[in-house]
């Protein structure tokens, strides 16, 4: 799968930044067959009955000139459930009463040869049958057969993960029936590629993970590439120095750890970090853990992890991800609030060498204007004050323009097609801190 390019998000607080990378946390959860959070019943506009998200993706194929363009859309729908929150208090508890349900899957694909449809785009899979597992027709039979007792299974098995806040599409039962009755290879190979990316491929480094770091954890996400075998996922290691792993993740994690140095040493010189064993613990399934302590080490002297500045701890914990993203043209890396406690120069540097020589896709988002200084103006993005057109990108700018500047004229003067930010009058807010100084008794 090919993702070669970088996307930066800037905009004022509240404009729709970190609703970009919500959306493919979504994303990741539904392809990767798991339930998607409660808070996502929030995100839909209070005016409306659902929210409807779609994607599309690029597939290479192998020693072949075929690409593959694929779309995957889904509807979310806030629904009341007593059953995820049991009332322990008579029914007094404050928990979220409501969870978001997916329906109206679609999936299809498109098949180019030298920029030409050979095959236009047609659905493979499409929920929005009340009565069908899946339509069409033609494409169901492809896929699974026409075994009777099967069929009211998946019906059965669609209304099961639905109440579960799960994917259809991608729920282990219809995937198994494909795999077990499907005979197109192309079918397969389309799904298959999805399911790889999603597992392997696309990580996402949202608000939870910075709030992770806030309480002295370090959530690691790596993806390890050798002799085309490879493992990928994530892990959470406290930094307190009670980081109890399974004995079975502690060669990953330090592999991880000293790949990391390699680069962590260019970008704090003198810096390196190490993980040391404190100890043997059983772990709740009887399985051996290893009780670890994360170090950092420099001029000489090592201390904690948990000791060093947020900016750190946050290098470290994105850094297997930037290495991967900048090597591999399948990786796409998603981050939300990139800038936050790094020092903008090098967040700028980091920037530049990723967008110049990196071979994978870096989404991300910033308070932090730097990056309008070193990337190219195609890789830059910006959130509106117009909810029906979010995201746009800057018109009229020229090679000569310096896009920081440019961006904060147009804040000033207004010139392009949408309003980027909703401007603000000095005078009235003095006079507000002034009225609520009045109410402090100052």
């Amino acid at each position: 799968m090919s993702n070669t390019c970088r996307i930066g998000v800037g905009g004022p607080v509240g404009s729709g930044k970190t609703a970009l990378i919500d959306a493919l946390n979504l994303l990741k959860h539904a392809i990767c067959g798991m339930p998607i959070s409660y808070r996502f019943a929030d995100y839909i506009n209070v005016n409306c009955e659902y929210a409807t998200l779609s994607f599309q993706f690029l597939i290479t194929v192998p020693n072949s000139m075929e690409e593959i363009h694929a779309t995957y859309s889904l509807s979310l729908k806030k629904v009341f459930d007593d059953t995820l929150f049991p009332s322990v208090d008579n029914g007094k508890s404050n928990a979220p009463k409501y969870k978001a349900v997916i329906f109206n899957e679609r999936f299809a694909y498109s098949v180019y040869v030298d920029n030409k449809s050979v095959i236009p785009l047609k659905p493979l899979i499409d929920t929005s049958s009340s009565e069908l597992a899946f339509e069409p027709k033609t494409k169901y039979d492809i896929l699974v057969g026409k075994d009777k007792e099967l069929e009211i299974d998946l019906i059965v098995e669609k209304k099961l993960v639905s109440a579960m806040s799960k994917s259809f599409v991608f729920s282990p039962k219809l995937l198994q029936a494909i795999k077990a009755n499907c005979k197109d290879e192309r079918h397969l190979f389309v799904l298959g590629s999805l399911l790889e990316y999603a597992h392997r491929c696309l990580f996402v480094f949202d608000t939870t993970s910075n709030a992770i770091i806030s309480f002295n954890a370090l959530p690691l996400a790596f993806s390890i590439q050798n002799n085309n075998q490879g493992t990928a996922g994530n892990i959470v290691i406290p930094m307190d120095g009670n980081g109890l792993i399974p004995e079975s993740a502690f060669e990953i994690v330090n592999n991880v750890v000293n790949n990391m140095n390699i680069v962590l040493n260019q970008l704090v010189p003198g810096l390196t970090i190490s993980v040391k064993k404190l100890g043997t613990e059983l772990l709740p399934d009887s399985s051996n853990g290893l009780r670890i302590q994360m170090l950092s080490l420099k001029n000489g002297k090592e201390i904690p992890l948990c000791y060093e500045s947020e900016g750190i701890k946050k290098i470290v914990s994105i850094l297997q991800l930037l290495i991967v993203v900048y090597n591999r043209e399948s990786i796409t890396v998603a981050i939300d609030e990139l800038d936050a406690g790094v020092f903008e120069y090098l967040l700028g540097e980091l920037l530049r060498i990723i967008s110049e020589k990196g071979k994978g896709q870096l989404i991300f988002t910033s308070h932090n204007l730097r990056p309008l200084e070193t990337l190219d103006k195609s890789f830059i993005a910006f959130t509106t004050t117009n909810p029906n057109n979010r995201y746009i990108r800057l018109s009229n700018v020229k090679t000569t323009n310096n896009l920081r500047d440019f961006y904060y004229r147009d804040i000033t003067l207004g010139e392009q097609s949408e309003e980027v930010y909703e401007s603000t009058n000095n005078h009235e807010i003095a006079l507000a801190f002034k009225e609520a100084g009045d109410f402090c008794g100052s």
